[in-house]
């Protein structure tokens, strides 16, 4: 494998992430919330409602999850209660807020993605996604460092 190319692609993969979390944040911008808060939301949304199970699923650790809930609590979007089975467990749950703002949220995500997807073939998009999934398939995340 050339280094350069490796690096290159690496580089292009690492802009592009910035520039489509710039893209999503305008679309989110009337909505008040950032993409990792939508993220949340959409994910609560979804059925999940553990912070650990959430902060993985954003690819975030707990200290940023809990940051995250903490400012979407403020917003009334949502609340945190102990679980009845586990008293010790913390268990999220949309507000009647944030039930009528999610909804718009998956749409703001499918258009920051069609425009910066947009003058590309959907067989490229599509070869794109298959090569990232690979990519994917074969790195293992970074744990959480439980030491800060």
């Amino acid at each position: 494998m050339e280094h350069a190319t490796v690096l290159r692609t690496a580089s292009l993969l690492h802009d592009s992430a910035r520039r489509l979390s710039k893209l999503l944040d305008r679309q989110l911008a009337p909505h008040d919330v950032t993409a990792q808060q939508a993220a949340l939301l959409v994910n609560l949304a979804n059925g999940e409602t553990r912070p650990k199970q959430l902060a993985t699923a954003l690819g975030t650790d707990t200290a940023g999850t809990t940051r995250l809930v903490d400012r979407l609590e403020t917003k009334g979007l949502l609340r945190r209660h102990r679980a009845t089975a586990d008293r010790r467990a913390v268990v999220l749950e949309l507000t009647d807020a944030g039930h009528r703002l999610t909804p718009a949220l998956v749409p703001a995500f499918a258009k920051a993605a069609a425009s910066f997807f947009d003058e590309i073939a959907d067989t490229d998009i599509r070869k794109t996604g298959d090569l990232l999934e690979r990519a994917l398939a074969h790195t293992t995340p970074p744990q959480e460092d439980s030491s800060r």
